[in-house]
């Protein structure tokens, strides 16, 4: 089951960030807490996920379109930012709701009192909140990380991985993350990202705790897969250990309720043995020609010095046969001759079927 979301909405920066900080370090809410204080990036982060609760600045709320409120909404708080009397306040909101909001509980909080009492409000009216606070927040099922390694290149690791994460997304909430030296990923996809993985490392060194704070404005979709946008420099990878990969990797579980990660890796990067231990299971790919078969021997000999024989326990070899045509398009890699052998894979590897 996906981790429920609340989000935050509200132009003000320090406003928003403060009470965001507030609500991680006070309520201990069970829901995966996003911000945003830009309406934008919140529209394109409700095009793909429901909100179970909004609290949204009245400025940010006149910006927001109604098509991403209907439907993508369980429950609004508006924190009203005029002089108006509340009950104008009221009357008026309430017929904007009749007419935009239609179906979507929704109170009203004035913004310019303390984080205490806001989020005394919240207990008080949201649906189910204030149970869920005594209960406390809830353990969900550990989350498996799918690694994807091979020491033969130009094999289809990074197709395979996506396509794989892709078919998962249907029915579960997973995370890519590439590891690799040099993915290409940003023009394959045709796109400049203003931040990365880099910028997600940065943020869990400087504040573990307030990382949940700016991961939701990082973290990119692709056909329902969410994916961290890699890094354009080596020096992280280097720089980088198994063990603070693995750190962020939970982190970031807690802080978006992921059930799969999958990890696309690489020799470049410092830990690769140390993350591929911590593997759910490990897909290596293949083939059949002679450079091939002798560097995966070589990797295999190598396991078997280090003592690492739970690596190669865990590993599925991929021999693909030839396939007629692979899809060029990152966003179509569900469709195709792969997707279907994928789909077998998953069936028998993840699913027991």
């Amino acid at each position: 089951m996906r981790q429920k979301i609340f989000a935050i909405c509200d132009r003000e920066e320090a406003y928003a960030l403060r009470m965001a900080e507030y609500m991680l370090e006070k309520m201990r809410i069970p829901y995966a807490l996003h911000l945003f204080t830009k309406v934008e990036e919140l529209e394109k982060f409700m095009e793909r996920e429901q909100i179970e609760i909004l609290l949204i600045a009245e400025s940010a709320l006149e910006m927001l379109r109604e098509e991403y409120i209907r439907g993508q909404v369980v429950q609004m708080f508006i924190l009203q930012e005029n002089d108006m009397q509340e009950s104008d306040m009221k009357e008026n909101l309430v017929q904007r709701n009749e007419r935009q909001e239609r179906g979507v509980p929704v109170s009203y909080i004035s913004k310019f009192q303390s984080p205490e009492r806001i989020v005394a409000t919240l207990l008080e009216s949201a649906q189910g909140l204030a149970d869920w606070c005594r209960i406390g927040t809830q353990t969900s099922e550990e989350v498996k990380l799918i690694g994807v390694y091979s020491p033969v290149k130009r094999c289809l690791q990074t197709t395979f991985a996506l396509t794989m994460g892709q078919i998962l997304a249907r029915e579960h909430k997973v995370l890519y993350f590439n590891l690799e030296s040099y993915s290409g990923f940003g023009q394959m996809l045709g796109r400049e990202f203003l931040a990365d993985v880099t910028d997600v490392m940065y943020y869990f060194r400087c504040d573990k705790d307030k990382l949940a704070l700016h991961l939701p404005s990082i973290v990119q979709n692709i056909n329902g897969l969410d994916y961290i946008p890699p890094m354009q420099s080596q020096t992280e990878l280097w720089e980088t250990d198994g063990r603070q990969w693995l750190e962020l990797c939970r982190k970031i579980v807690e802080v978006g309720g992921y059930e799969y990660i999958i990890l696309d890796l690489d020799d470049g990067m410092s830990g690769l043995f140390d993350l591929l231990r911590e593997c759910y299971k490990i897909y290596t790919i293949t083939r059949d020609d002679s450079f091939a078969v002798a560097k995966l021997n070589q990797y295999e000999q190598i396991l078997k010095f280090h003592e690492l024989e739970e690596i190669a326990d865990k590993t599925v070899k991929c021999r693909f046969p030839v396939f007629k045509e692979v899809p060029v398009n990152l966003e179509l890699m569900t469709h195709g001759e792969l997707a279907g052998y994928v789909k077998a894979i998953i069936r028998e590897d993840l699913y027991g079927k």
